[in-house]
């Protein structure tokens, strides 16, 4: 079976938060198609991304499909003088899920029997608020009490207000944050914590903001308002150092990775003891291939897994199945607790009762994309 090419589809889409979603689709010679996903968090990165892709459908036509492991090093391997991480490694990522979803479809086999078999029945999950809603106490309490509802026994949430239009305009600056933002944090924690009752786990997002003490003081004072049970991301990831730093002074547990790209970004994480949890996304640090060899190295500092998700569905399927069959497994990352938003974007449906996913015995990554609705959603480009 030969790959005929690489088709990228750039979606708009209500469910998403960034306004659309990037699917890319490898078809083949015997008709039988796979779909990845990159969903980058801006649209610049997208459309770069598209045009990245459609090159790199001429370099891979012709290919054996089944032939994953070959294909993975010619395309990253392919990037390595203009540098092998970012974008370059994201094309990668869409192209190796497509491949492991044909490769299960024509053997009529679900993704994680390929990889091993399942050492679990289902995926949990853990979750977001809708932060959209926290306009009042009453709104925070309402949301927080549907996640507990729904089943799921941990969520996560960014408390740290945007330092005013300069941040949002211009991204990381200084890493600062003021001390009225810090209490404002640390309240909306607390009552988090308070309704969320002490079963349910509380994770932070700091969204890789601040500087070195700026992050000690924060995770500290979310520390004493209630328990958190990890601080994501304290430092941009550019420094190994800065995270060392932070991690030497906070009793939270850390979590880092989803701007991890490729084993090697891992390695000196775990041989440095820098991370309580690791949490590579699938579709960002080298798809289904390189999310498995991830998994293992973190299984041998004993360190727990729980990939990210930031896109659609494809993101959170090709994660669950790889996590089927990896021991030190924590939890999956979903964007929304109520998953019904990608029904637009697809015929199968997600069952995620009680905050956990379950996954059918079906062939491939068992997606069935809405053709149509991709269609007449498909953002034009030049």
């Amino acid at each position: 079976m030969k790959i005929t090419g690489v088709r990228p589809w750039l979606v708009r889409a209500s469910s998403s938060y960034w306004g659309e979603y990037l699917f890319v689709e490898v078809t083949t010679d015997e008709g039988v198609s796979g779909w990845g996903e990159i969903t980058s968090t801006t649209r610049i990165a997208n459309r770069a991304l598209c045009s990245a892709l459609r090159q790199i459908s001429g370099m891979i036509a012709g290919e054996d499909a089944s032939q994953i492991e070959r294909l993975w090093h010619k395309l990253f391997r392919s990037f390595t003088y203009m540098g092998s991480r970012g974008a370059a490694c994201e094309c990668v990522s869409a192209i190796d899920i497509a491949l492991w979803d044909i490769r299960g479809k024509v053997l009529g086999l679900p993704v994680y029997e390929l990889l091993g078999g399942a050492v679990r029945n289902e995926i949990a999950l853990y979750t977001h608020p809708d932060q959209s809603k926290f306009t009042s106490k009453e709104g925070v309490i309402a949301e927080i009490q549907d996640i507990v509802k729904s089943g799921h026994t941990a969520l996560k949430f960014d408390p740290f207000p945007y330092q005013g239009s300069r941040e949002q305009r211009d991204g990381y600056l200084d890493g600062k944050m003021t001390r009225s933002d810090e209490r404002k944090a640390a309240e909306l924690t607390a009552l988090i914590r308070e309704t969320a009752g002490p079963e349910v786990e509380v994770l932070i997002d700091a969204h890789g903001r601040f500087d070195v003490p700026t992050a000690i003081r924060l995770c500290r004072s979310l520390e004493e308002a209630g328990s958190i049970d990890w601080f994501e991301e304290p430092c941009p990831p550019e420094s190994v150092k800065a995270l060392k730093q932070v991690r030497e002074k906070v009793s939270a547990a850390i979590s880092w990775g989803e701007r991890g790209h490729t084993k090697w970004d891992f390695v000196p994480i775990l041989e440095n003891g820098l991370a309580d949890y690791i949490m590579p996304d699938v579709t960002w640090t080298g798809g289904i291939s390189e999310l498995k060899k991830i998994s293992a190295l973190a299984e041998a500092y004993y360190v727990p897994i729980s990939p990210h998700d930031a896109g659609g569905p494809i993101n959170v399927l090709a994660g669950a199945h790889v996590m089927m069959t990896v021991p030190n497994f924590y939890k999956l990352e979903t964007s929304r607790w109520d998953l019904s938003g990608y029904n637009e974007l697809m015929h199968t449906r997600l069952d995620n009762s009680n905050g956990a996913l379950k996954l059918p015995r079906v062939p491939g990554l068992g997606i069935e994309m809405n053709r149509d609705y991709l269609a007449a959603n498909e953002v034009e480009l030049l």
